[in-house]
């Protein structure tokens, strides 16, 4: 089966099925005149152009004409959102929801809501519908556990006309990273317990790392949280944010707890550090992250892992005794105090 990437912003998309760049058409993610490339071809096509998406090819009888040309354009799922984010280094997120729309955040994550928004506390992630059984709301909250949330998740909804806003606190110094979903082929893969707040429909499941050495020195384990809808989604992380996009073939290499979250496209292995002294004493540890394109890969400058080690390190280890800083003396300056 052929992998598609496509061309988005000018960033590369994918690998994508025959079938997904066919449904991408028919919710209007795509148009004929989007550039598509896969493994054999020597430049990107336009859909439009390539024999295996023309009308009328097998497989796509069915395809879309450009916008406006016909009434039968898949719907977004996901509630549309509109927000801000506020601040640098304690950020907030300030959502704003018309009447009847929804937003879901990890429980404890509100900060602030206008009169008319009403508050629910649900299992899971809310992205089930209505008509879900109670066993699968079970296994929806169950998968939320697993990857460092809480088996409930709270949803915010405006019950009156106008816009409403409500607002989720970042949990700790970093930055607050939006995600249209639907800007990456519907998922993103990031690191445990880095979920904040989303539209209602955004799913937060689970992705199992294939991969022993992955799973055993990744820095986020066996499991890390998976993003799946059409929606906004807002995850956290330490420090500062940079992103990367990596062409196909194009290779990082990453400090096992600096790695936030990565599309589905970008392969991710572990390798070890060169030479016993280099693992021993580089500080480092003895593994890199290794991330191979395309995709498009989300880095962290302070994991939280490595704030708490620092906070751990500079408290008092026996409850009488602390660390000094600024001074040469240390905790001797405390036998001169009254």
């Amino acid at each position: 089966m052929s992998s598609w990437f496509v061309a988005v912003d000018g960033n590369s998309r994918g690998p994508f099925s025959h079938t997904q760049i066919v449904e991408g058409l028919h919710a209007g993610l795509y148009t004929p005149q989007t550039m598509v490339w896969k493994d054999g071809y020597e430049n990107w096509q336009p859909l439009g152009e390539v024999p295996e998406f023309r009308q009328g090819s097998k497989g796509t009888q069915d395809m879309p004409a450009p916008p406006g040309q016909h009434a039968n354009t898949a719907r977004q799922k996901a509630h549309e959102i509109d927000y801000e984010v506020f601040g640098h280094e304690m950020q907030f997120v300030e959502i704003e929801l018309d009447q009847n729309e929804s937003a879901v955040a990890e429980a404890g994550a509100m900060m602030y809501m206008d009169d008319g928004i009403e508050m629910e506390t649900v299992f899971g992630d809310a992205s089930e519908s209505g008509s879900t059984s109670l066993m699968d709301k079970f296994l929806g909250a169950g998968k939320r556990l697993i990857t460092g949330e809480s088996l409930f998740c709270t949803v915010f909804t405006s019950l009156v006309p106008g816009k409403k806003r409500v607002a989720f606190a970042a949990p700790y110094p970093g930055k607050i990273v939006p995600l249209d979903l639907k800007s990456y082929g519907g998922m993103i893969i990031c690191q445990k317990d880095a979920f904040l707040c989303a539209a209602k429909g955004v799913s937060i499941g689970v992705h199992f790392q294939k991969r022993i050495g992955v799973a055993l020195f990744g820095g986020e384990g066996f499991i890390m949280q998976k993003l799946e809808g059409d929606g906004l989604a807002f995850v956290h992380a330490g420090g500062t944010i940079i992103e990367k996009e990596l062409k196909a073939g194009e290779a990082l290499k990453v400090d096992t707890g600096c790695l936030v979250a990565l599309t589905s496209s970008v392969q991710y292995d572990i390798q070890t550090v060169r030479g016993i002294k280099s693992g021993i004493f580089g500080g480092e540890g003895f593994f890199f992250a290794s991330l191979k394109g395309p995709g498009h890969v989300w880095l962290q400058s302070l994991p939280f892992s490595r704030l708490a080690g620092k906070i751990h390190q500079a408290a008092p280890q026996t409850g009488t005794q602390s660390q000094g800083e600024g001074s040469v003396i240390g905790g001797l300056g405390k036998l001169f105090q009254d």
